[in-house]
This record gives C-alpha cells, structure tokens and sequence, in this order.
C-alpha cells in the first residue's frame, strides 16, 4: 500500500491547508488525476495524484494546516488485497458546493467566470455555506478581488485570537517571493547576457495572422517569444533541466515556465508541460489557460513545480530591458523589455524597427557564456522565421 503525501509546490513551500478533497475512499485514481486542493501563499493549488490504484484511506481533514510531506491518502495498488476502506477523522464532504463542479472534466482552455460568480478559493466557499454569509457582501484581499478563508473568517467573527490581524494574502505572497530569490541569489551564480532583436518581421506576421482571425485565434508577440525559446532550449539542453544535490538533470522535455503579474500585485510563473511538443497555436492557448487560472487561484502543482526555463516579458510597453532571477530548480531564465522602435540598418540602409532586448540570466555552475550565446542566437534565429515556430 503506498502513502500520497503533500508534495512541495515550490521552494519557498513550507506548509499548505487542506481545503477540498475530490476523491473518496474506494475511488479509483490514476497518475494525474486531481484528488486535493491546497492554499498556499500563491492561491489554491490543485494536487494531482501520483499514484495508481484505489483510494484506501483520507488521513488528513479538511482546514488542516500540513507540513510539505504530510501523509494525505493511503493508496492500494492494482493487484493488492484491498482492505476495507475507512475514513480516519476525515469529515464529510459538505453539500452542495463542493461535489458537482469537482468531478467535472475542466476545459482545455479557461475563460472569465461569468459576472455573476464571485472568484473565491474552495475554503471560503466552504465556510461561507457554513456560515451562511453572501460571498456577494464581502470585498477580496487577494489580488485580483478574489475571497480567501481569511475573508469569511473576518466576516464571520470567527478569527482565532492569535489571527486576530492576519497579514493579506498579497503580504503573505510577497514574503515568499522575497524568500524564494534571496534563496536563489544566495546560492545560484548569475550570469547574463544581453542582446538587441529585430522583431519587425514577428510583429509584421502576426498584423496578417490576426487580420484575418477570430478574436479567440489571434495570437499575442508573448506566444512568439514563449515558442522562440522553447526551440531554443531544445537545441541547448545546458538550459533545460534542474540543478539539484550537487549535480544538473537535463529535462526530455520542455517544460516552459510563463511568469505571470497577479492583479494587485504578485508573480507566478506556471509552466507549459510538454511545451515542446505544442503548435504556436497551442502555445497561445495554454498560456490564456494558465494567466485566467493563475489570477483565479487555481493552479496545478505539476505547473507550480516541474518547470524547466522560465520566460518573462514587460508586455507592450515598458522598459527596454529586464534581468532576471533564476527560479530554482532550473538554472536558466529568459527576460524580454517591451518593444522600441529603433534605427536599425537593414540591407546597407538605415531603417525605423521595431526591436527588443533579451536578457539570459544563467547558473554559472551549469553554463558559461559561449553556450549562453548560442542560446541567444538560436532564439533570434527561431524569432525572425515566426511562420516556422
């Protein structure tokens, strides 16, 4: 019989609570399905089983606060005596907000909750039922507007003495990205390398590419530069993988990390799984999956942990260039400033393009400058022939 326990959903992940089971004992679970959700500093985070078989025991309840590698089911594979399934201390699930939208499919691509539904996490609609107060009555402390359990408790007057002035999910938020960079520039030798790209042809196809296209296939420069470095990864494996115990792990695949700005304030940077293998049409709707979930809270802890190389833009406007903090594990990120029209010479004659700068930020341990270049070169190779990507 095999133990399930809390992965870690990042490197500034200590502890997470508990807020919604989706499996029962006696269900049967694959490797992948979603059985939990936890709520971090970063949202809730859907957990995703890696395990098979048949769910035996919960050994965990529902609004407990559980160190990163805490027993949560007990899991008997195909072909084990299963033993009687029981619940230990685990209580029921609570009626009807928490059973029909979680055994439904979700969709491959999300879109904006209707008007109607107010974003909040699993544990505040919870104990909003439970307490019997309108979601609609209370205003949002996490980015974004969306309810957290801290909200209802307010609401409620039910806040332990101790929590009395809990800090806002956004303080709680910047505290663990502040501790997860001073981390990695502690103990990650930077590097960075910098070099200015000519993306008028990318910003031209793309004018006659959405010309043309509905709204929901057009696609944005940020998928361009997502694909450009996905290629370019695949050809410098130096920069895909994880460093780890003393030694780098080059990844199969790639797995591009997308950094996310959260309304209000905060970051994310969930990755693509498989990104390698995804058109740029595919590309464009994995990343509007990801920033809708992210700004709902609602993340996958495979997307939260199992990133490769990270990409991070300034969107349209901006400054010109940007360096970079490597998210460990992962030993390479790429940053890109907002586009400038410059001078640029283009056969022999001085021209108006548009252009923007691309910083590398590389583990040193890992990489030197020769290979961080011809990382660079392959991206701008990949960027200027975007009809290939």
């Amino acid at each position: 019989m095999g133990v399930f326990t809390l992965p870690s959903l990042g490197s500034d992940m200590e502890a997470g609570t508990l807020v919604e089971w989706l499996v029962a004992p006696g269900d049967t679970v694959h490797r992948g399905d979603i059985v939990a959700v936890i709520e971090t500093q970063k949202g809730a985070i859907e957990i995703e089983c890696f395990e098979e078989g048949t769910v035996h025991a919960l050994l965990a309840e529902v609004g407990a606060e559980l160190p990163v590698g805490t027993p949560l089911a007990s899991i008997v594979a195909q072909g084990e005596l299963l033993p009687e399934p029981v619940v230990a201390s685990v209580p029921d699930f609570p009626a009807p907000t928490l059973e029909t939208q979680a055994r439904q499919p979700k969709p491959v691509l999300a879109t904006t909750p209707p008007a109607a539904v107010v974003p909040a996490s699993p544990a505040a609609r919870v104990r909003a039922h439970e307490m019997g107060i309108d979601l609609s009555t209370l205003k949002g402390t996490f980015p974004g507007g969306g309810i957290v359990l801290a909200d209802v408790n307010a609401a409620a007057g039910r806040v332990r003495p101790e929590r009395a002035k809990p800090a806002s999910p956004m303080d709680e938020m910047r505290k663990a990205i502040a501790a997860a960079m001073s981390r990695s520039k502690q103990t990650i030798p930077h590097f960075y390398l910098s070099h200015t790209l000519d993306i008028q042809p990318a910003l031209d196809w793309l004018d006659a590419h959405n010309q043309n296209s509905a709204p929901a296939d057009r696609i944005l420069l940020g998928a361009l530069f997502v694909r450009a470095a996905v290629c370019a990864a695949e050809k410098l494996t130096v920069m895909n993988g994880h460093f780890a115990d003393g030694a780098f792990t080059p990844c199969d695949h790639v797995n591009a990390g997308v950094a996310v700005a959260l309304r209000g304030g905060g970051l994310v940077a969930p990755a693509l799984i498989n990104a390698d293998q995804m058109t740029l049409a595919q590309t464009m709707a994995g990343m509007r999956d990801l920033v809708s979930r992210a700004r709902a809270g609602r993340l996958r802890n495979s997307e939260m942990t199992q990133g490769t190389i990270t990409i991070s833009g300034l969107g349209e406007t901006g400054a010109e260039a940007m360096a970079g903090v490597i998210f460990p594990p992962q030993v390479a990120l790429v940053c890109l400033g907002a586009p400038q029209i410059r001078p640029w010479v283009v056969d022999g004659t001085v021209v108006p393009r548009n252009v923007v700068t691309l910083t590398l930020s590389a583990d040193h341990r890992v990489s030197d400058g020769r290979q961080a270049a011809k990382f660079i070169a392959e991206f701008e190779t990949r960027i200027m022939d975007p009809q290939n990507l």
